[in-house]
């Protein structure tokens, strides 16, 4: 399963890639999923991804540098920031969806879509919706 994970992962990384967008990394990608829709604070990306909110921190400055998101005041808590995407940082997050649909494709091709389908049907009965992490 792990395998199968890490290839997923490196075709979506690769197809990121062949889109111009280089030095995007996997954990990038990972943070986005938590960040997208009405942003996250800090704490809330390093609980997503596994890591110390020093961590998070530290990803969330690279990706500020980077242009990929903001950080504002948080609408509901004066104590923390509110980290959204920004324009580029959603062009990435689609890149990354066409990538995985065409890694999707090339097991099609392989497995045919029918097999496909009741593979994803088979996996969401046992996986356990909810944060995604990097693979270690």
């Amino acid at each position: 399963m792990l395998s199968a994970a890490s290839t997923l992962v490196d075709a979506i990384q690769a197809g990121v890639e062949a889109r111009g967008f280089v030095g995007v990394r996997p954990a990038h990608g990972f943070a986005f999923v938590r960040i997208a829709g009405d942003g996250a604070t800090i704490a809330e990306i390093g609980e997503h991804l596994g890591v110390t909110k020093q961590a998070a921190s530290q990803l969330v400055d690279e990706l500020l540098r980077r242009g990929y998101v903001v950080s504002s005041r948080h609408p509901r808590d004066a104590r923390a920031k509110l980290v959204t995407l920004t324009e580029q940082g959603r062009a990435v997050t689609r890149a990354a969806d066409d990538a995985a649909i065409e890694a999707a494709q090339e097991w099609v091709a392989v497995l045919g879509e029918e097999r496909v389908r009741e593979l994803i049907a088979d996996l969401s009965r046992v996986v356990r919706a909810g944060k995604l992490r990097p693979l270690w």
